[in-house]
């Protein structure tokens, strides 16, 4: 169950729960009332008021009974014992379900459950346009994405989080590389601007929540793959990172300036930068010199061009701290 003391977390109201999960609101009181499946917070008013994770568990609970399950037999079970049955069954039943899709069929696999629910609900498929969406793979969060394999590669990976990270940008490269992900699109709630900026510039869509079902139905329309751009397994996502912004002599002054600030945070920023630089045109070098490693370059050039961003950025949040002047150049 959640943790119903931890009043720092989100709460929805029922109505919330029920758009997102699926499940409506009357089958959610049932399922409170009869099984204990929820504990939600009263107000004073006497108002309920429900977690992300019942918000979670209302998901699983209802893509499992969709599957055949009663809930009289899961609805009590942890939220992790209801996402390791889901994925089971998901991994039993899968060689049984191909149905035939024709060639318009959008294929797009999928991290964030309550995305899921949402993509595959009849009440979104009615907002899409055309060429029917088929969900590959789900998976609950970025690191079980990380660690799993998919069932094939998708034309689209959407993401689904609460909060964008630093390592936000490499994660979400590393997954599309591995399944082979012609575009990313990702939904999120929180993030810092640099963040959104560094996944923007490596050619992925990036959304802040809310976005409609008619806006999710034009960006996965927007970022399906075209005739003449079959999948060829992992590539890159962009094909140019943003040029440098500061030259190898303004770094090395920066470098220089320690002695005369408070810490050695410049001095270590610039020297990253200067590594991360040198890599990402020794990977370039690389990619253009072995055609058969050129995927694998031309991945990592992406990857050390999204940190370098990453780390410029720092370098300016610096140099704005200590009072060093910067001239930007771009190279």
């Amino acid at each position: 169950m959640s943790n119903k003391d931890d009043q720092k977390m989100p709460l929805y109201k029922i109505g919330v729960v029920s758009m997102r999960s699926g499940v409506p609101a009357p089958t959610l009181r049932v399922w409170e009332a009869r099984h204990g499946t929820f504990e939600p917070i009263k107000t004073q008013g006497q108002h309920r008021l429900y977690s992300e994770d019942d918000v979670l568990r209302a998901t699983l609970l209802k893509r499992l009974i969709d599957q055949g399950h009663a809930i009289s037999n899961i609805a009590r079970l942890a939220t992790p014992a209801l996402n390791a049955l889901l994925l089971e069954q998901n991994t039993e039943r899968r060689p049984l379900m191909q149905p035939s899709y024709g060639d318009d069929a959008v294929m797009v696999a999928i991290v964030g459950l309550a995305l899921a629910s949402r993509v595959e609900s009849k009440k979104f498929t009615l907002t899409f346009q055309s060429n029917r969406v088929k969900v590959s793979d789900v998976f609950t969060d970025v690191g079980q994405a990380l660690a799993s394999e998919f069932q094939q590669a998708p034309d689209i990976l959407l993401v689904k989080l609460n909060s964008l990270h630093a390592t936000t940008p490499l994660d979400l490269h590393t997954i599309a590389a591995h399944c082979g992900a012609a575009q990313v699109i990702v939904l999120y709630n929180f993030g810092p601007e640099h963040v959104v900026e560094s996944i923007k510039s490596a050619g992925m869509l990036a959304r802040r929540e809310p976005v409609s079902d008619a806006e999710l139905s034009e960006l996965i329309q927007a970022a399906r793959p075209g005739p003449t751009q079959p999948h060829t397994g992992p590539v890159p996502l962009a094909t140019q990172n943003r040029p440098r912004q500061y030259s190898e002599e303004t770094l090395v002054r920066v470098a220089a300036m320690t002695s005369t600030v408070a810490c050695e945070c410049p001095r270590h920023v610039a020297e990253i930068l200067s590594q991360l630089a040198s890599f990402e045109q020794y990977s370039t070098e690389c990619s253009n010199q072995s055609k058969e490693d050129a995927h694998l370059h031309a991945y990592l050039n992406l990857v050390a061009g999204s940190a370098r961003a990453l780390f410029e950025r720092a370098l300016e949040v610096i140099a704005d701290h200590e009072g060093i002047e910067l001239r930007k150049e771009e190279i």
